[in-house]
């Protein structure tokens, strides 16, 4: 009786215990679906904000770059409108110029004068050619009848069969009917930027212009192609309507963003591949607008393998776990908890592997030595680097949350904001230059604002990247005044020939009179003093021919060391008696300089007097030498704790004549023939100094730093 009753009994029992089993399955199956689907998105989003990343860093590199070679072109266009122009007279600068442009693709520099119908060209390491040419050449027509001054033009891609090129276009600003063009190959341009990019395991960059032509792309078939149809020639059989959506409505209006789309080839596989994109728009010019965008792409599967590999053992597992359900819902229950743990612990490892990843691009910025920060629209601080910060004086969080005045003075921080406003009303990048006051020096800073957009395409915050260019400030002004010295020699040599021939006549007659006079006379004294000022005259015209022609010398080099041990010599009793305390620190193993020991001991003499007339009272002269092994450079300083030199006369120190000694005491020629000796053996000399009349402050003084090639 009771074996009739037992199925009765149990059945209901294990119905009961399918039902809970299979409410648990589905349950677990639910809780891993939504777990496989946030960890999903978190990749996904993280691993295209990397992409992004990338992007934005190649679009800022080939900007810098860009914006490099329209300067090298503005200077160049200034410096050949300096003299009539003359081909032959350019030559070496051109090819100067072709070493520094030569690595950014540029291998063709072309002047273009309209009223002659002349082309002068000019290709590296080869002398200049000319030819005739007509106005209807393709490249000329493409240049815009009239440009503004000062201004440089860049054209868009030119796509021939050979290669891609652009044109950077300078008005010659005297004479607008000539022309200033760098030719630049787009294929040697671009590859530096993009070729070794790589995101993820096989992801890769490619680049098209405005008008969706592929400038860059890692299968050359693409290259000078139709973005919009390369791809449905070569693989027909996929769909391109995303991509073609992406290109048309996002990067070709210059937006930034991400998204997806699917291919038909990837490193040489074909077949229809979904792939992530990163995309950043490279703004070429403005003036026409001209805007490029770079993409970086990879295959969707590389973030997806691990997601499925852990969605198929969850299915699996649950397959498992149906047999099993039957005997036991808490045996079902326990795995499941136990599943849902290690797809728990598999998303934290692939979080901490996306954290690293940022760690490791953050890294790179607070590595940099530039200055990097972000201002939200109140013009305060959201972020900054540590190379920033301790720049000013701090830490990055003292300074975040805090108005730009904080560390900026109200006038340039003013200016900040404004361009900060700017900014966020037009979405568009600006570059300026700002001057700081850092404690008693003066520097330079190249300031970039680029605003970082929302998915709507709506600024939300600015990125500032600034870099220290008082060295190129500062090499603008050694050209601006070596350029104003060269004028000033060639006068200085005319002036001093036209001198000359009256100053003999006059010493000629001056000595036959002295002969004939009696010694003991009045005239004859008279005429001693005539002749002791006339040689006078001769001493100060022979110092400005000597700054203006290059002398011949038997000697070859010179040991910097013993020239300034045999000058210090003769200067020795001049120290002491004014109580001038020498320090010298001269570094052994000096190598040998290009340049007449004579000569160079003429120049460390006058930087000595110098600085013995600056010194009032008693004061240090420190004599330094050393070499710059990297630039095949040997070095002397000379470090005076005088008066200094007040700022307003800095520009004017090297010219013929003047001179900030009392009347009497200088004929203003010491650091004119200086100068022009260091030149002529093709080095360098700075000044930097601290202006104080009472000579109160502690670090007030001169210091004169003289660069001489080293023999190697």
């Amino acid at each position: 009786m009771n074996n009739k009753k037992w199925p009765k009994i149990e059945k209901p029992i294990i119905f009961s215990i399918f039902i809970l089993a299979l409410i648990f399955l589905i349950a677990g199956s639910i809780i891993g679906i939504m777990v496989i689907s946030e960890m999903k998105d978190a990749v996904t989003y993280q691993y295209t904000q990397k992409q992004l990343v990338i992007a934005k860093a190649i679009k800022q590199r080939i900007e810098e770059r860009i914006s490099f070679l329209k300067k090298e072109v503005s200077l160049m266009a200034e410096d050949m409108e300096k003299d009539p122009f003359d081909p032959q007279n350019y030559q070496q600068n051109v090819q100067k110029s072709f070493t520094r442009v030569l690595p950014s693709g540029v291998w063709k520099i072309e002047v273009i004068d309209y009223h002659n119908y002349k082309s002068y060209v000019y290709m590296p390491h080869l002398n200049w050619t000319s030819k005739s040419i007509s106005l209807d050449n393709f490249d000329i027509k493409l240049i815009p009848k009239s440009l503004e001054p000062f201004s440089v033009w860049i054209s868009e891609p030119q796509i021939k069969q050979s290669n891609i090129t652009i044109l950077l276009v300078s008005p010659l600003v005297k004479n607008l009917s000539k022309l200033l063009i760098y030719h630049i190959n787009i294929s040697w341009f671009l590859p530096p930027f993009l070729k070794d990019i790589q995101s993820g395991k096989t992801g890769y960059a490619w680049l098209i212009s405005q008008d969706g032509f592929f400038l860059y792309h890692p299968n050359t078939d693409f290259i000078g192609e139709n973005a919009f149809k390369i791809r449905e020639e070569k693989y027909p059989d996929t769909s391109y309507a995303k991509i073609n959506f992406i290109q048309q409505e996002k990067m070709l209006k210059g937006e930034e963003g991400t998204g997806w789309y699917s291919s038909g080839w990837h490193r040489g596989i074909t077949g229809q591949i979904k792939k992530f994109i990163a995309y950043s728009p490279v703004v070429i010019s403005d003036n026409p607008p001209q805007i490029w965008s770079v993409s970086v792409v990879a295959p969707v599967s590389e973030v997806e393998d691990a997601i499925r590999k852990g969605l198929f053992q969850l299915f699996l597992l649950q397959g498992v776990i149906i047999a099993f359900i039957l005997t036991s819902s808490i045996t079902i229950l326990f795995f499941e908890i136990r599943w849902s743990h290690l797809l728990k612990k598999k998303v934290e490892q692939q979080t901490e592997e996306l954290r690293k990843s940022e760690e490791k691009y953050r890294s790179l910025v607070e590595s940099a030595e530039d200055f990097i920060f972000t201002i939200d629209s109140s013009n305060h601080f959201q972020s900054m680097n540590s190379f920033t910060a301790n720049f000013f004086g701090g830490y990055p969080e003292d300074f975040i949350g805090k108005p730009l005045s904080v560390i900026f003075p109200d006038k340039i921080a003013e200016k900040q904001q404004h361009i900060i406003s700017v900014v966020f009303q037009y979405g568009k990048s600006v570059r300026e230059e700002f001057e700081l006051q850092v404690e008693k020096h003066q520097i330079w800073i190249s300031a970039n604002f680029m605003p970082i957009k929302n998915d709507k395409g709506e600024p939300t915050v600015i990125l500032c990247i600034a870099r220290d260019i008082t060295e190129n400030k500062n090499l603008e002004k050694q050209m601006i005044s070596a350029e104003k010295l060269a004028s000033l020699g060639t006068l200085a040599a005319g002036v001093a020939h036209e001198i000359n021939n009256p100053l003999g006549v006059i010493l000629g007659f001056t000595d036959i009179l002295i002969r004939k006079a009696d010694k003991s006379s009045q005239d004859y004294e008279d005429l001693k003093i005539i002749e002791r000022q006339g040689l006078v005259c001769k001493e100060v015209v022979e110092n400005l021919l000597s700054f203006a022609r290059f002398e011949g010398s038997s000697y070859e080099d010179s040991d910097l060391n013993e020239c300034l041990i045999e000058i210090i010599k003769i200067v020795k009793h001049i120290l002491d008696i004014n109580n001038v305390e020498l320090i010298m620190e001269l570094s052994e193993n000096i190598p040998r300089v290009k340049a007449d020991p004579r000569q160079l001991q003429q120049v460390f003499l006058n930087l000595i007097n110098n600085a013995v007339a600056a010194i009032k009272g008693s004061g240090n002269l420190t004599i330094k030498s050393y070499t710059e092994r990297s630039k095949n450079k040997a070095i002397v300083q000379f470090h005076d704790t005088g008066i200094g030199i007040k700022p307003e006369d800095m520009d004017r120190i090297y010219e013929p004549f003047f001179t900030t000694k009392p009347e009497g005491e200088g004929t203003g020629l010491g650091l004119f023939v200086t100068y022009g000796i260091i030149s002529k053996y093709g080095g360098t000399i700075d000044c930097v100094s601290h202006y104080c009349q009472n000579n109160t402050i502690k670090n007030s003084g001169t210091i004169f730093t003289i660069k001489l090639n080293t023999i190697s």
